[in-house]
């Protein structure tokens, strides 16, 4: 048992390498290539996948799984072996049911296309866009096909992100969390409108930096094992163990978009760099899920950086840093601005009461196009559409509508959905934390972010991929994905905030 083990680890080790290599190439894609570079960066990533497609899906790495499955009954269930093994056989069977081909023609696909987005969201032409999502989107119809029998089209695709999560788990979620949602915002609109103009002001670039490198190493980023760049749409990426990287965009007449999009990213890379040095090159190093990652960011992004106590902390440090942009408020008021509630276009700009209908949104959309009850070239107008429905507030442009997420242009769909999962999945941790450590808000007023860092590590920062979500969630908090817990926390802050 042992060596057929260590063998399958050592063919892992290696299709892991060729998947880290892929990422550092579309890395560079997302900040320094230039776009001449579009269709030579297609084939080389598109050979990348194929070959570490055709590694992993080798009928000997079958045989190693088959025989190992059967010699390994007697271990411990949650062992890093047993555990790697039962990962390792879901993903197999995945995967080998998708022609290397299909590998190949994706990555050529989705380079064109974020080239084709780029452009089309600078010039506000979708048109230019159009051509290349409906290759996507016929890509993925086809796609989906490979997994059939399903109980739903969007089933494989969303289980790609969330594994053995079902659509229909999902839309029950969001059923009940939406309607909720729009009464905090009805109730909210209700009130005076809270003063945020001390946020639009010019804030330069170089002390913005210097604030966010300040602020993401406080809370236990590792500047060590990674490093901060800038492109059109913020994300982080792992490249192995010790290099796990965050990318952010700056407004400099805008104060939230750079700080809150590095604790985010910053939130996403902690997770990856907490993950057990045990795990490194097997399908275990890495995060469980989407939604689990996105807990991370928007838990250190929402729950941290847009709290009270961290600006208690933090404020005075800023007004160091700002002293005439800062001069005429205080903490209270400038707390108040960087949680103002109002329907806007920009989804990574969104308020926490209005965030989770972005991605509601976003995900019928991806239904309705798979389900064909949607042509490409009606998207705008089917976006514009749902967006008034749901915020009230129509798009002045597709640039600010169906053209400002990249995630499309990269053949994402089944993505979406994970956004608003992970803030309920955060708060439902915080809760948990909370109870284990009553006096966090005192240390974060102090600038201690330890326990919270601990925690996170001890319950889900180690433990990489070993665990489904729901698996995870439930044996952290005693219950699966809900929205109980997030909710209830909207209603104490924006309670507070709007005196509701």
């Amino acid at each position: 048992m042992k060596e057929k083990l260590e063998k399958l680890k050592s063919i892992l080790a290696e299709t892991q390498d060729l998947g880290f290599a892929g990422a550092v190439l579309s890395w560079d894609q997302e900040t320094y290539m230039p776009n001449g570079g579009a269709e030579a960066r297609g084939h080389i990533l598109g050979t990348l996948g194929k070959i570490a497609h055709q590694k992993f899906t080798s009928d000997e790495v079958g045989k190693l799984l088959e025989d190992l499955e059967s010699e390994t009954a007697d271990l411990d269930p949650d062992s890093d072996d047993a555990r790697l093994i039962k990962v390792t056989k879901r993903e197999f069977e995945k995967n080998t049911k998708v022609p290397g081909d299909m590998i190949v023609e994706k990555a050529n696909l989705t380079t064109a296309s974020n080239m084709a987005w780029r452009e089309a969201r600078e010039n506000n032409d979708f048109s230019l866009f159009a051509p290349h999502l409906e290759k996507l989107l016929d890509w993925n119809k086809r796609y989906v096909e490979l997994f059939g029998p399903y109980d739903h089209i969007y089933d494989p695709l969303l289980d790609d992100y969330e594994p053995n999560m079902k659509t229909a788990e999902v839309k029950a979620i969001f059923d009940i969390v939406r309607p909720k949602q729009v009464e905090i915002i009805e109730a909210i609109a209700a009130k005076p409108e809270i003063d945020d103009s001390v946020l639009h002001q010019k804030y330069p670039i170089d002390a913005q930096t210097a604030m966010g490198n300040e602020i993401i190493t406080a809370i236990g980023y590792d500047f060590n094992r990674g490093r901060m760049d800038t492109t059109h749409h913020p994300f982080s990426t792992t490249f192995g163990y010790g290099d796990n990287r965050i990318t952010v965009r700056y407004e400099e007449d805008f104060f939230n978009p750079f700080l809150f999009a590095a604790m985010h990213e910053a939130g996403h890379a902690m997770y990856e760099q907490g993950v057990s040095k045990d795990l490194e090159r097997t399908p275990l190093f890495g995060g469980t899920s989407l939604a689990i990652h996105e807990s991370q960011s928007r838990l250190w992004e929402n729950m941290v950086g847009r709290s009270k106590p961290f600006w208690d902390w933090y404020y005075p440090k800023l007004q160091e840093r700002f002293p005439n942009q800062l001069e005429n408020s205080d903490v209270n008021s400038f707390y108040k601005a960087i949680n103002k509630v109002e329907p806007s276009y920009i989804r990574v700009e969104a308020d926490e009461a209005t965030y989770n209908l972005h991605i509601m949104l976003r995900m019928e959309l991806e239904i309705d196009m798979m389900e064909g009850k949607i042509d490409i070239k009606d998207l705008p107008d089917a976006w514009n559409s749902r967006f008034e429905e749901y915020l009230g507030i129509v798009p002045d442009n597709d640039a600010n509508g169906v053209l400002q997420d990249v995630h499309w242009s990269f053949g994402l769909y089944g993505y979406f959905s994970t956004y608003a999962l992970g803030n309920l999945v955060s708060a439902q941790l915080w809760n948990r934390m909370l109870k284990d450590h009553p006096n966090v808000e005192e240390e974060i007023r102090a600038g201690n972010f330890t326990s919270i860092f601990n925690w996170m590590s001890e319950k889900v920062y180690r433990h990489g991929a070993k665990f489904d979500p729901q698996e995870l969630v439930k044996s952290i908090t005693g219950s699966n994905i809900d929205g109980d817990a997030y909710i209830q926390y909207l209603h104490k802050k924006f309670g507070d905030i709007y005196e509701l």
